[in-house]
């Protein structure tokens, strides 16, 4: 007999899956028969939100949907603040769980992991939440999640098995060859003549892009240049230029030289980007607009009327919208470039002397490690990169300081990434904190033989949360936590450890980590901070 759990496991395999996160408990075990003898590799993490974790990494450094299995009820609990975190980045995901039988959901009458109502806690944080109520449904749900990652703005998706459901028989039920793929639309054709009329009579155009543009570089790079425009990026959109390229000015639209080269245009081109606050209004004062005539360019219809209503808006992918405007774009020079001088000058007095420490060490990591892909938590490295820092290229540079901005994200999502992306160098930036929400899936990592390097900055405390609550006058109470021996660890978890005492010795220690076979975790702490500020 072919149950619905084993049936799931052809269903996903028709897809393309070849990666599920997840931790086997009873309510889950049969999910597994099938995987056993599959295509698909499973990865054991320690704790739920890692497996969520790991999909996103997973899912953001390979352009595909993130899997994971997941028992009721604590599992879905746990998982919760990852699904909230790629909710806000538009990181597709698909969290697959089951729950109690019929006729004991939400019962109240205390079964094993019972909640009241899983599908309500889950679907705050998916596009949609799905119960499978006979096995006959399974296909179409699994089609409608895949419909959500390939045509609308991607976010996670749940589906839920009730358990009497996933034992069911499903002999009956066809494994399809080759199951339906949607795309995304290619936006408007009168939308796009307008756009394309009035950026070629535009003076002084900006370009704006966040993580929605972020695999349509090529095309990004055509419109800059045929317009001569600056490039903003928020986060996630960072590396759609290279660092050199004379209209990056890799300054986030936080800082004010950005701002000021925004409110300057007459015309602005936004991608793919939400202007969300954490990207465009970090410290809350209001200061970013947009005086110009603005297009917008988005797979999220909702989105594109949120914040400030454009003057054109156009439903589509942005790699082909891109193509088609810049297919009618004439090329004139403008003066871009002598404007992201002027704007990069500027926009040294925008960081801290601290900040500009920290974008050199991530520069140096950067021209250390070709084609290196930075994972980052919510610590000082990655503030400051936010701010400043020019990533080598598209999908280089993504963290969860941003939108939900959770802890304990960096180093499962680097391992995820890892295995989306195993031939690049990727590099978690995690500090000591941080560290801590998450620090028993560095077994994971060992475990399955992944190959990452994380970068591990030692203040002692929660650094970034101190600096604050001083600034604010309020006594830094709750900051200063113990910090065990984390080299101790890392070699306990089978990490090869490394301290780096000196910003001087980065580079030869990056080497060194990129030849191991497994993890490696570089520790270092205030000196080599300091030292890189004065470099």
């Amino acid at each position: 007999m072919i149950s619905t759990g084993m049936y799931l496991t052809k269903l996903l395999e028709a897809y393309g899956v070849d990666t599920v996160f997840g931790i086997p408990g009873v309510h889950t075990v049969e999910l597994y028969r099938g995987l056993a003898g599959s295509s698909i590799n499973h990865v054991t993490p320690r704790h739920e939100q890692g497996a969520g974790f790991m999909a996103d990494g997973y899912a953001r450094a390979s352009g595909k949907p993130g899997v994971c299995f997941i028992i009721t009820g604590p599992g879905m609990t746990n998982i919760v603040t990852a699904m909230g975190q790629a909710y806000g980045d538009s990181v597709p995901m698909l969290v697959i769980s089951t729950v109690n039988q019929h006729g004991r959901m939400g019962s109240g009458e205390g079964w094993l992991h019972e909640l009241p109502n899983q599908q309500a806690l889950v679907s705050q944080v998916s596009a949609f939440s799905y119960t499978v109520n006979r096995p006959e449904e399974l296909s179409m749900a699994l089609a409608r999640a895949f419909a959500v990652f390939d045509s609308e703005r991607p976010r996670p998706v749940h589906i839920e098995l009730p358990i009497n459901v996933m034992l069911a028989p499903a002999d009956h039920l066809p494994v399809p060859h080759k199951v339906v793929r949607l795309k995304r639309p290619s936006g408007d054709a009168a939308a796009i003549g307008d756009a394309v009329a009035l950026l070629n009579s535009a003076k002084a155009p900006v370009v704006l892009v966040g993580g929605g543009a972020a695999r349509a570089a090529n095309e990004v790079r055509a419109v800059v240049e045929a317009l001569d425009a600056p490039l903003v990026a928020a986060t996630n959109g960072r590396g759609i230029l290279p660092p050199e390229h004379p209209l990056n000015i890799a300054l986030s639209p936080c800082c004010p030289s950005s701002r000021k080269l925004v409110e300057s245009a007459d015309v602005v081109l936004a991608v793919g980007t939400e202007f969300g606050p954490t990207d465009y209004d970090m410290y809350e004062d209001g200061g970013f607009s947009i005086p110009g005539k603005l297009i917008r360019i988005d797979i999220d219809p909702t989105q594109i009327m949120r914040t400030r209503a454009p003057e054109i808006g156009i439903v589509a992918d942005s790699a082909t919208a891109l193509s088609l405007i810049s297919g009618g774009l004439a090329p004139v020079k403008r003066d871009g470039a002598a404007r992201v001088v002027a704007a990069r000058k500027a926009g040294a007095a925008d960081l801290t002397p601290a900040m500009i420490g920290d974008l050199k060490i991530l520069a140096k990591v950067r021209d250390t490690l070709e084609n290196v892909l930075f994972v980052g938590d919510s610590t000082q490295l990655v503030y400051a990169g936010n701010l400043g820092f020019a990533s080598g290229g598209p999908v280089s540079y993504f963290n969860s300081a941003t939108g939900y901005g959770t802890l304990g994200y960096g180093l499962p999502a680097a391992i995820g990434a890892k295995l989306g992306a195993p031939e690049r160098p990727v590099v978690a930036l995690v500090g000591d904190g941080g560290l801590q929400f998450s620090v028993s899936e560095l077994a994971s990592a060992t475990e399955a033989k992944v190959p990452v390097i994380m970068m591990l900055h030692n203040n002692n405390g929660y650094g970034e949360i101190k600096s604050y609550m001083v600034s604010q006058n309020i006594p830094p109470l709750g900051v200063d936590i113990y910090t065990p021996d984390l080299e101790a660890i890392g070699k306990a978890y089978g990490w090869q450890t490394e301290v780096v005492a000196h910003f001087a010795d980065l580079p030869a220690a990056l080497e060194r980590a990129a030849k191991n076979d497994g993890p490696t975790m570089l520790l270092f702490g205030d000196e080599l901070r300091n030292e890189a500020m004065a470099a």
